[in-house]
This record gives C-alpha cells, structure tokens and sequence, in this order.
C-alpha cells in the first residue's frame, strides 16, 4: 500500500501493520491496555468512539473479540487513515470506519443498539496543557471535539441495556469520568489503576460501566508494568502479568477471579 509523505509504517504484532502520521500520536500503552480490557464477546456488536489509526479496534477484531466493530473518527484524514489501516489488515468484514462527531451519535445512524462501547477519550482540557504545533495531536488530546461528558452521553445513546462502556482515562480526572457516567446512568463496575512501578502513582485508570446495571463497583489489584530494571538489557523489563497481558491481550486472565459476573 502506498504511504503518503507525512506517514509510516510500523509493525504492531504478528498479525497487524499499521499506518500512522509521523505527527500524529503513536500506538501506546494505553491504547493496547483499553483492548485487552474489552471483554470478550465474539457475537457482539462494538463501536468505538474516536478511532484515531483505528488501533483499538483493529486489535479486537483481529482476536475475534467482536463480530463487528464500528469505528467513528471525527477527523476527516484520520478516518481515511483508519480506513486503510483496515483493508491493509485484511479486516473489512470486522470493521467500518465512519467520519463523525461523537456528540450527534444515535443507534438509528448504524441501524442497532451495541453491545460494547469503547474509547480512550482526549484527556486534557482546551486549558491545560501547551498548545502542540500539530493539530492532529492537540485534537486527539485535548477535549476540542468532546468533554468525557460527552464521551458518557454517546455510549449511553449507543448501549443496550445491559450493554458495557470501557474508558482508559487520567487518574487525577477520575472523579469526571465518575459524574459522566453516574449522570448518564452508566454504574462502574470493574476498574483497574495502572503504575509504571511499586513506587509510582498511577498513570492511567481503566474503567467498565454497565448501562442499567446496579451498584456496584470491583477494583481489580494494580497492575504494575515494570517490576525490576534489566540492567544488562539497558532497558525497564515488563512485569510478568504485564507481559501476560500483552501476550495475551486479556487483562483479566491473571485476577484469580474471572468467573465472577456482574450484576
């Protein structure tokens, strides 16, 4: 497939390529974690709520963890992006990409109800932080095109009763996710805190809210992404349940508790 001046290609895994802009965000923690932290539901219809690259969702459709996914990308370059990432993939029969805005989502628009919603929101407000030279980088990190209110209010749209919202987000705006989903009737009910050590603070938090579900809430134990520093290597080595996961791409594989349903 031919790339276009300001792209590149990078191998993910075994089974994905990817194309992304060179100033563009790149493929992170954070975006591998909110895919091992999908529940699997090979049935099941998803959508994502700003696609990006498509990454997120080209993960889960490449483990079969969703019959179908729907990947929304407000950005117009970005959509085409995604678009392409799926055909070189090999995955158009497991994922569309459209070009909108989340905020004016409605279930009508994709003809169903979903069953999983999923998103790795833009986690900084149009007031914080320094204004990055690259537009497609301040949209995708800063809330221009969305607060996590908004991001709460799609997925409630979205979901059928029953249905699940899976979010990775800033620890230090947790209490925003937690109102966004409270006010759109969306209860939390698994949540895990990610650190880079034992002697970190957490970077990121994952949560699962259920629509209609009762109260609630399970924390899952901290997953810690580096246990020790392999100094032969030069580089931090994975935490072994970190490197299971990522194995894997099951978050919930080494909890010791995965039978559990919620209610």
């Amino acid at each position: 497939m031919e790339l276009l001046p300001d792209e590149r290609l990078d191998q993910v895994n075994e089974r994905l390529s990817l194309i992304r802009k060179t100033d563009g965000l790149t493929f992170g923690t954070d975006a591998y974690l909110l895919a091992s932290f999908v529940r699997p539901n090979p049935k099941g219809y998803g959508v994502e709520l700003g696609t990006g690259t498509g990454i997120v969702s080209l993960l889960l459709a490449a483990r079969g963890r969703l019959a179908h996914i729907d990947a929304v990308e407000i950005q117009p370059d970005f959509a085409s992006l995604a678009d392409r990432n799926v055909a070189l993939n090999g995955l158009e029969d497991r994922v569309a990409v459209h070009c909108g805005d989340i905020r004016d989502l409605r279930p009508d628009a994709f003809g169903r109800e979903f069953d999983a919603v999923f998103a790795n929101p833009p986690y900084m407000r149009t007031d914080s932080g320094k204004r990055n030279e690259s537009d497609h980088k301040y949209l995708a990190r800063h809330e221009v095109c969305g607060t996590i209110g908004d991001f709460c209010g799609a997925a409630r749209r979205l979901l059928k009763h029953g249905g699940y919202f899976y979010c990775v987000w800033r620890p230090d705006r947790l209490t925003e996710l937690m109102m966004g989903l409270s006010e759109n009737g969306l209860e939390a009910k698994t949540m895990a805190f990610v650190h880079a050590d034992e002697d970190a603070e957490p970077s990121m938090v994952l949560v699962c809210a259920k629509k209609g579900g009762a109260a609630g809430l399970r924390v899952l134990p901290p997953l810690l992404l580096h246990a020790a520093i392999d100094r032969q290597a030069g580089r931090r080595a994975l935490s072994a349940r970190a490197q299971r996961i990522y194995d894997t791409m099951n978050f919930y594989e080494e909890t010791r508790n995965e039978e559990r349903k919620e209610k």
